[in-house]
């Protein structure tokens, strides 16, 4: 298993080694797993709190009607859908999937997770983005905030996963703490830990991957 400052010096190395571009490239954390048999329906679907915040928070759309939804708008969610919108939406298959495609995470308010399983469920299961049900009287100020510095971590149907760990600007320490929260998440909806975990690389969006030079590794 690759140690942690194999990790720190693969984001070094990722930062050192790409090429000037005009805007500002992600640096990504890959992870390649082993021993892990993703037909027989193994899956992970992890929201993960970053300890050191994006340049470019994640985008939430909050799905509530009355005092919540007021509250979240006051809280600067990035859209806030009422329960008459979102049966709307719900009727029309090419609204519906640019709906969910246009926010990273999605919170409802809990009256309203049934009717949004029944309208948007189809479209939000298989993409990863089932709503957080959030009670009337919850804190959604801090909550958003908790999202609006997460990422979705997402393996299905393949041995390997790709995420942003921040982008080029960023220390490489901030990237490196976002790098160990996401490895350290994921280990621990592994089988057998950190033993199912075959390689881990990094890469910026248009450098090449950076490997560690471990002996033995393929």
């Amino acid at each position: 298993m690759i140690n942690e400052s194999q990790i720190a010096q693969l984001i070094t190395e990722a930062k050192k080694n790409t090429k000037e571009r005009k805007f500002k490239q992600s640096l990504e954390l890959i992870m390649v797993f082993k021993d892990i048999d993703v037909k027989k329906g193994f899956a992970i679907n992890e929201t993960v709190q970053l300890p050191k915040k994006l340049n470019h928070p994640a985008s939430v759309c909050v799905i509530a009607s009355g005092d919540l939804g007021l509250k979240a708008k006051n809280a600067n969610a990035d859209r806030v859908v009422d329960g008459t919108e979102v049966a709307q939406i719900g009727t029309n298959k090419r609204e519906s999937r640019k709906l969910i495609n246009g926010y990273d995470f999605f919170l409802a308010d809990t009256q309203l997770m049934a009717n949004v399983g029944k309208t948007l469920g189809q479209f939000m299961g298989p993409r990863g983005k089932m709503p957080t049900p959030v009670p009337f009287n919850a804190p959604i100020e801090s909550i958003l905030d908790r999202f609006k510095s997460s990422i979705r971590v997402r393996l299905r149907n393949s041995l390997s996963l790709a995420c942003k760990i921040g982008d080029e600007t960023m220390s490489d320490e901030d990237l490196f703490a976002n790098a160990n929260a996401i490895i350290g998440t994921i280990e621990k909806k592994l089988p057998s830990g950190d033993k199912n975990i075959k390689k881990i690389m990094v890469k910026t969006t248009m450098g090449k991957i950076i490997k560690p030079q471990v002996a033995g590794a393929k």
